[in-house]
């Protein structure tokens, strides 16, 4: 692209222009035609028919299709401190500051509203006020040079070029280059870029303890040769890829809820701290490398990391919000990986362990639900709007639970008498220590979900808590002392 300069106006005289800076990506560390698309697809996945609709009509339709129901709150949104300092800066200097955006005049308004500022641009029904269209309407408002412009890309190029003293925040390489080119003397200001750790926390790496469950078929089937565990190896990590694809799937579908949650909004998306966009071209990135390891290992295993992909997708934008149908679908998801496992080696399931990873995790889903509704130590108990359930659904919620987990005993104490366990073991009778320790497991979960003592997905908080840690050595220690 090439662009005319124009004379830039001294760093002094500068000072007095009107301050004019863009939202999505600048004053914002997100973009809210993302933001908008996805909030609408979380409340309803069919209404990608009227997107599509929308957008025959143009961006500018679209956008005012997705914006005309868009809640959002204003406060809780990932504002880009640095530009602020600036807004603020120029506010204190009794300069007029102005949002100049192509996102929907509703959204735009509303954010220049709260923020008090002198007025805004936006695009309407019929004009997408981007790039060319936002130069031109600035400097028939302005004039040539009349204006200092706060941009981050591409698309403000144009803009900049009649601005009469350029910032910018978060450009890309290829556009400094280019932003030099229209004023040497272009500010930019200082910005910092996701790190490695932002992006396993995007990616939830911590999450990936949970495909440990692949190992429990081989386990239970005593396969330890080299092709087993290297299969269950191989089909844990392909789980953990798909698992991290939907994770980013969810945390944009659920920005506002993270947003308002006092752990939850500092994840990277929500919290601004990896740009949306890359988030959102993030999601094929580990699926694609995800099936290429389950086609690797083979067809039957591919077939069943789709199924578990489908099921957690329709989980993430829809299921979730289904009060007893998440629980379901949750324990069904991590029974998946049990199946998966057996799968990836070639071996079957029994009924005995279907059932007991059934029961199980039917448990710890509930209890999940029990942590999200205690909530933090001595906060009081809520309501969770974005699942269904009530603060009063407390005792039933701890009650199945309760349930679900002692009939995991039951099943348990049945298949240590059974005659499976008699032709696998040599001291089978060993096997029933371990019905003590799991009651005292999961007793201790409920116990300490109800009291608001735990913050996390109880299985990974189970991998962490040294009680339970030292419970799973024992159960362990066990297995190992039947088998002899």
């Amino acid at each position: 692209m090439t662009l005319n300069t124009i004379e830039k106006i001294p760093s002094s005289s500068a000072r007095e222009l009107p301050l004019v800076v863009d939202l999505d990506g600048t004053l914002l560390r997100s973009d809210m035609l993302v933001e908008s698309a996805f909030a609408r697809l979380a409340a309803s996945p069919s209404s990608i028919l009227a997107m599509l609709k929308a957008l025959l009509g143009g961006r500018a339709a679209l956008k005012h299709h997705l914006a005309s129901d868009f809640d959002f709150d204003p406060a809780i949104l990932p504002y880009d401190d640095v530009v602020l300092a600036e807004i603020r800066a120029a506010a204190d200097e009794g300069r007029p500051v102005y949002l100049a955006s192509a996102s929907n005049e509703r959204i735009v308004s509303t954010i220049a509203t709260h923020l008090g500022l002198t007025g805004w641009f936006a695009s309407d029904a019929a004009n997408n006020l981007s790039g060319e269209a936002k130069a031109q309407k600035l400097a028939e408002v302005f004039g040539q040079g009349g204006f200092v412009y706060v941009g981050n890309g591409r698309a403000d190029l144009p803009v900049w070029a009649r601005a009469g003293q350029i910032f910018c925040v978060r450009v890309p390489a290829g556009v400094a280059r280019e932003v030099a080119t229209i004023d040497p003397g272009a500010t930019f200001l200082p910005s910092e870029n996701p790190t490695l750790k932002t992006w396993m926390k995007l990616f939830r790496v911590h999450q990936y303890t949970k495909n440990a469950l692949l190992f429990v078929a081989a386990l239970t089937a005593h396969a330890f040769s080299l092709f087993a565990l290297t299969h269950a190896f191989a089909g844990a990590l392909a789980f953990s890829l798909c698992a991290s694809s939907v994770y980013i799937l969810n945390d944009l579908a659920d920005l506002a809820a993270d947003r308002a949650h006092p752990t939850k909004r500092f994840r990277p998306l929500a919290a601004g701290t990896i740009p949306i966009i890359q988030g959102v071209l993030a999601v094929p990135l580990p699926l694609i490398a995800a099936f290429a390891i389950a086609f690797a290992i083979s067809t039957p295993f591919a077939g069943v990391l789709l199924g578990y992909f489908v099921l957690t997708t329709a989980y993430s934008f829809y299921l979730k919000r289904k009060v007893l149908i998440d629980v379901i679908v949750l324990s069904a998801l991590y029974t998946v990986r049990v199946v998966a496992g057996a799968v990836a080696i070639g071996v079957g399931v029994t009924e005995w362990l279907l059932a007991f990873s059934t029961f199980i995790f039917t448990a710890l889903a509930l209890v999940k639900r029990i942590i999200e509704l205690a909530g933090r130590p001595g906060a009081k108990k809520s309501s969770l709007a974005n699942r269904g359930y009530r603060a009063e659904d407390m005792p039933v919620i701890c009650g199945l639970a309760a349930a679900a987990g002692f009939n995991a005993v039951t099943v348990f104490a049945l298949y240590v008498s059974s005659e499976t366990t008699m032709r696998l073991y040599g001291h089978p009778q060993v096997l029933w220590l371990i019905c003590p320790l799991l009651m005292y497991w999961i007793g201790r979960m409920l116990i300490g979900a109800n009291r608001g003592k735990i913050d996390d997905d109880p299985i990974v908080f189970a991998l962490r808590d040294r009680v339970s840690l030292v419970t799973i050595a024992l159960m362990g220690l066990l297995v190992v002392a039947a088998t002899w």
